[in-house]
């Protein structure tokens, strides 16, 4: 099994950031580049107030933010990364930039190291036939703030070796990562099962069920998630969102589960992106105006929960129809990753499976729309009367 001691990050965004400050307080050896002179430049100052900040705090003991930058090398060239056990491609969410990346920096590393990409929808398995050895080619998936957030998916493409596997799970593990496997399919395990949490609110929303507010408090306050979905758009980014939304419907060619909102095209075109630019859903630039508290009745609770978590529901069970991923992994990523107040699966055996069934067979003889068509399995495991949890 490869041993990792030092870790290389390409590409000093948000992410990228994140996962140098992840490395270097885990005890790596981190070594970081930025095609952005200034941003190179950048980012010791940035990561140093990141981490004297979690000392005034006493998350970090006195000492220990010196010790972690410590750990840090500011890289000026692509060459200078070639000591590299692991590394990490965080830049920019094109296909095209990340494979001219990995054709240049390839040679530069030694045979032995595991070079991953920090995409989160991109294909695996195309990215790493941009490489000589796909063996040594892996998705790994860090979720924003990487600092905070447990998740990280891993997607071996279709090359990956087992070892490579293996040696990522034991160092993330040991870092106090909650690590999934995921199938390199398109959306991986979060990015896809979530999209109808975005996508059926958008939908009732074009459809005047209900206003953004509205929405937003009856999944706060009836169904216990941390952020309605209009929230998590804004603060996501309205036009990232949206991106994500167009990849995952066209890698899927066009189902239309995966369908993405006009509305939320029009957000885009207006430049209405959310919290960064002080408008989205919500208004941000003269007060914040999301997490209100609005009136709303049990019946109207009621659809909107239920529309809503049964097409989550309903990807979450076919993401296991289709060997996505384990049970296991499914409840852990849409728990660790977006904070879902219950596993998807374990949430649909407390409704019954049989009621989520029939929710989306009404839905789907309402609209005829394939969106809303129940996954086999689901029909199956009702038929047969099975649960996903031996008891």
């Amino acid at each position: 099994m490869p041993e990792i001691k030092t870790v290389a990050i390409v590409g000093l965004g948000t992410m990228g950031h994140g996962i140098a400050h992840c490395f270097a307080q885990a005890g790596y050896d981190v070594l970081v580049f930025d095609a952005l002179q200034d941003t190179r430049n950048g980012f010791l100052p940035k990561i140093t107030k990141t981490l004297q900040r979690l000392e005034e705090k006493e998350i970090l003991a006195a000492g220990e933010a010196s010790n972690i930058v410590s750990r840090c090398t500011v890289c000026s060239s692509l060459e200078a990364l070639a000591s590299a056990d692991l590394l990490i491609e965080a830049i920019a969410e094109d296909f095209v930039a990340k494979q001219t990346l990995f054709r240049s920096i390839e040679p530069i590393l030694r045979d032995s190291c595991i070079i991953g990409t920090n995409t989160s929808s991109l294909p695996i398995t195309a990215l790493a036939a941009s490489c000589t050895r796909p063996e040594r080619f892996i998705g790994i998936h860090f979720f924003n703030p990487a600092p905070r957030m447990p998740l990280v998916e891993l997607v071996p493409g279709l090359e990956t070796e087992e070892a490579s596997v293996t040696a990522l799970q034991t160092a993330l593990t040991s870092m106090g990562k909650k690590v999934v496997l995921a199938r390199d399919t398109p959306g991986f395990i979060v990015n896809r099962i979530a999209r109808p949490f975005y996508g059926e609110a958008l939908r009732m929303l074009e459809e005047q069920v209900a206003d953004e507010a509205t929405i937003d408090c009856i999944l706060r306050s009836h169904a216990s998630f941390k952020m309605g979905p209009f929230e998590l758009m804004d603060l996501i980014g309205i036009d990232i969102n949206f991106a994500v939304s167009e990849q995952v419907f066209a890698a899927f060619y066009f189902d239309p589960r995966y369908r993405p909102s006009i509305q939320q095209r029009r957000m885009v075109d207006a430049k209405r992106l959310g919290r960064k630019s002080g408008r989205g859903f919500y208004q941000y630039d003269e007060g914040d105006t999301s997490g209100s508290t609005v009136p709303f009745d049990k019946t109207l609770a009621e659809y909107v929960t239920h529309r809503i978590l049964f097409l989550l529901m309903n990807e979450a069970i076919d993401a296991v129809f289709l060997g996505v991923a384990s049970v296991e992994d499914i409840e852990t990523a849409m728990c660790a990753g977006v904070s879902y107040p219950k596993g998807l699966l374990a949430w649909a055996e407390e409704f019954g499976l049989a009621t989520v069934l029939d929710g989306l067979i009404a839905l789907h003889e309402e609209y005829g729309d394939d969106r809303y068509r129940p996954s086999p399995l689901l029909r199956r495991m009702v038929k047969n009367k099975a649960s996903f949890f031996a008891e």
